[in-house]
């Protein structure tokens, strides 16, 4: 067994091959549309995007409940492992404070247990990247700060460019963060978003969605040319056709292998509305690191 366990939540939207083949721990995020109250990973997608786009108000997300995160990390220690837990930005999700309230609340009822949290400082599978390192880490035979340290390393050498077939859902849930001041500009442009220092910031401006999907592979492109590249993921949400497309034609030609196509959460997706996205880990660290993810201290008092 190894020495430390992963656990992250939903909205890393981790194929289950692979959180299953290093045992990582996924809890779940939760959408409530008024009627329902489902959790993330048990959402039939395509159902919920038909149904989002006739919806007049939007869903609403919750984040994990302690209990929920209690239980993962307390699975984990019975078992005889320290624990690694990485989660959505603090800056979109309380999910971080509830789960250091977890694991204060494991503690104390196993003064042994070591548990860590790590901010990752995004969502989506630029977060899947810092889970993955973790728990490579830690099948490794890696010691717990160590598989944190590869955690924060991971974090500082990936990117996530996506681009939103419009502004307005981002609008709608309030989530648009620094790309806040493009909302007036809904009819005129085809943003490229990203997640930059914990929140979703503009990344550039084009007037197509053809220019922002060559846009994005140009800049993937750049940086695998001067950064190398450890790992690809292109994203969607709504119909996956559109991702299928821009994998085979833009994406695959740089990297000269298939690249997984895979789905974003709901509970991101909601925010979001219909969007392709490309999430990679480079080889070697930006010049100007943007990540915010950051290892997180329980009060120890």
């Amino acid at each position: 067994m190894a020495p430390a366990s992963v656990v992250t939540d939903s909205v890393a939207s981790l194929p289950l091959a692979d959180a299953d083949g290093l045992g990582i721990e996924v809890v779940s995020l939760f959408v409530n549309d008024g009627e329902r109250h489902e959790a993330d990973v048990e959402i039939d997608l395509p159902a919920f995007y038909r149904r989002l786009a006739d919806m007049k108000r939007l869903p609403t997300s919750s984040q994990p409940s302690v209990d929920s995160l209690v239980q993962a990390f307390q699975r984990a220690v019975q078992r005889g492992s320290d624990v690694v837990g990485v989660f959505i930005s603090t800056k979109m999700s309380g999910t971080c404070e509830t789960a250091l309230l977890a694991a204060q609340m494991v503690k104390e009822r196993f003064p042994a247990a070591n548990i860590e949290i790590v901010d990752s400082g995004t969502n989506s599978m630029e977060e899947g990247f810092v889970a993955l390192a973790a728990a490579r880490a830690a099948e490794a035979g890696e010691s717990l700060d160590r598989c944190v340290q590869a955690a924060l390393d991971t974090a500082r050498r990936t990117r996530y460019v996506f681009s939103p077939a419009s502004l307005e859902y981002l609008r709608r849930g309030g989530r648009i963060g620094g790309a806040s001041a493009l909302v007036g500009q809904l009819l005129q442009i085809k943003p490229i978003l990203t997640v930059e220092h914990g929140e979703t910031n503009t990344f550039a401006k084009v007037r197509t969605q053809g220019r922002a999907l060559a846009e994005m592979a140009r800049v993937f492109a750049e940086d695998v040319a001067t950064r190398g590249l450890e790992r690809v993921v292109v994203h969607y949400i709504g119909d996956r056709a559109p991702a299928d497309d821009f994998a085979a034609q833009h994406i695959e030609p740089i990297v000269g292998a298939p690249v997984p196509v895979v789905a974003v959460s709901a509970v991101i997706g909601l925010h979001v509305g219909p969007a392709v996205g490309l999430a990679y880990e480079t080889t070697r660290e930006p010049a100007v690191p943007t990540s915010s993810a950051r290892r997180l201290l329980m009060d120890r008092s």
